[in-house]
């Protein structure tokens, strides 16, 4: 299915250098406030209180998130449990308080708002349970970064798999920054956020390769740099259609999706977006420069306008 078709192929790697330097500039700045700000992290990786308070009739979360605000406790996450009348609320560790302390001045809190809250329980996650979160975060995304190289290595060709893992790790630092710049809360929603990102950036990447190898084979007179270019004009409208649906869900997450889903639709906002550019700038630019070239993909085949039953057509040249 296609919107539209582009009649010439549209010079993309002509910028190629230019686009790229912005993109590392990028890069180099998101990496720049992960060291200086670092992330913001939420009570999963930080450790804190963990309450689950119920309701007599369906809770009203804006109200819990401003009661808890009231007490100046910031980076509460509440959200449902199970049903609407079953709230979980996390509380960040706060220092000469402990969690017993620490509920039943929110409790109170509740109470005075609603007298129907009743305490179900609460417990305390330690920052034990924070750091293995957290390695447990880095070891899910060392595993999906070797499974693309290797996936793509095997499909296509290693230059292309380096370039994908480039293109993709650039996405994921860009996605970071943002959230160490402004300081966003980063919890797991936000990192299966940051993994989902790595797939869709992936799918991109396969869709311009693929059509990178088919054009090898088809147009033997054309340069690499030129069937770089005709790859991308040529998906552009697949682009478009399926980038163009996807983020219109996404961003209608993000605005009506609540408190919960916020943060985990914004990086999936920014993630999509990046996403799209390092696939025809990074990703393919790498592939470019790395020196990709019709012998690196093609064994064999016809070219365009050959009879597939001769028996020299496609030979490899």
């Amino acid at each position: 299915m296609e919107f539209f078709r582009i009649k010439r192929d549209i010079p993309f790697m002509r910028h190629a250098l230019i686009l790229n330097a912005v993109s590392f500039i990028t890069f180099a700045a998101a990496v720049f406030f992960l060291f200086a700000r670092g992330l913001n992290l939420s009570v999963e990786f930080t450790g804190g209180t963990l309450m689950e308070v119920s309701y007599s009739q369906p809770a009203d979360l804006n109200a819990i998130r401003n009661t808890t605000a009231s007490l100046g406790l910031s980076d509460v996450q509440v959200q449902n449990f199970g049903t609407a009348r079953d709230v979980l609320i996390r509380l960040p560790v706060q220092k000469g308080v402990s969690s017993a302390q620490q509920g039943d001045r929110v409790m109170t809190a509740l109470k005075a708002a609603d007298s129907g809250a009743t305490m179900r329980r609460i417990e305390f996650v330690g920052p034990q349970v924070g750091d293995e979160l957290a390695i447990d975060g880095i070891k899910a995304l060392a595993f999906v970064i070797a499974g693309i190289m290797i996936y793509l290595a095997l499909r296509f060709e290693w230059k292309f798999a380096v370039a994908a893992i480039i293109a993709n790790l650039h996405d994921v630092v860009i996605i970071l920054g943002f959230f160490a710049f402004f300081q966003w809360e980063f919890s797991l929603a936000v990192l299966a956020a940051v993994l989902a990102v790595l797939g869709y950036s992936v799918n991109e990447s396969v869709v311009i390769f693929d059509r990178i190898r088919e054009n090898f084979r088809r147009y033997r007179k054309m340069n690499s740099q030129e069937i770089i270019d005709s790859a991308i004009t040529s998906t552009i409208s697949r682009t478009i259609i399926t980038h163009g649906s996807t983020q219109l869900m996404v961003v209608s997450m993000l605005l009506f999706g609540g408190a919960t889903l916020h943060y985990f639709a914004l990086a999936l906002t920014i993630g999509i977006l990046f996403g799209i550019y390092s696939s025809v700038f990074v990703a393919a630019a790498i592939a470019m420069w790395l020196g990709i070239k019709r012998e690196d993909l093609i064994k064999g085949g016809p070219k365009k306008d050959e009879d597939p039953n001769d028996p020299n057509a496609g030979a490899t040249v």
